[in-house]
């Protein structure tokens, strides 16, 4: 296994809360993020706060656990954001529109082992992990497409 492309150190939900807020703003359809980690690492509080920062009237942001995907318009576009922990064959995340998602929308994939080779080679991938301070998370961030130095320049300093 490689070492991340950077690696943060988030000291509080609040914290978690202001990276997803300042990554939305750069982001477009086509932007994959694959958020992996254990329950509770901080996935879905990540897509939540990225997800209202997009919208005009920020609403609830339910996990879509038992929904597997919801679907919101933003700003920035439509953005998808599915949970795949229930899902236990890739092509499963094809029924459900996801592979065209990945080309026309913003997606926030949890679970995303679940994907298997159908993950976009583009995605951003973000690792959460739990720290010994209860509130506390590390974030390891890796990607292959240039497009994301651009995207993430500053935010990961």
């Amino acid at each position: 296994m490689t070492s991340p492309r950077a690696a943060l150190t988030l000291a509080s939900p609040e914290a978690t809360c202001s990276l997803a807020t300042r990554l939305a703003d750069r982001l477009r359809p086509g932007d994959v993020l694959l958020l992996s980690g254990g329950i509770g690492a901080g996935k879905t509080h990540f897509a939540r706060c990225l997800i209202q920062a997009l919208q005009d009237a920020p609403e609830d942001v339910p996990s879509p656990t038992f929904t597997l995907v919801q679907v919101y318009e933003t700003r920035a576009g439509e953005l998808w954001h599915a949970d795949l922990y229930r899902l236990s064959d890739p092509d499963q995340c094809a029924e459900l529109g996801l592979t065209d998602a990945f080309e026309t929308a913003i997606c926030l994939i949890e679970w995303p082992d679940r994907l298997e080779d159908l993950a976009p080679q583009g995605a951003l991938s973000l690792g959460f992990a739990m720290d010994e301070g209860e509130d506390v998370r590390q974030l390891a961030l890796d990607w292959t497409d240039p497009r994301w130095d651009e995207v993430l320049a500053g935010l990961t300093a």
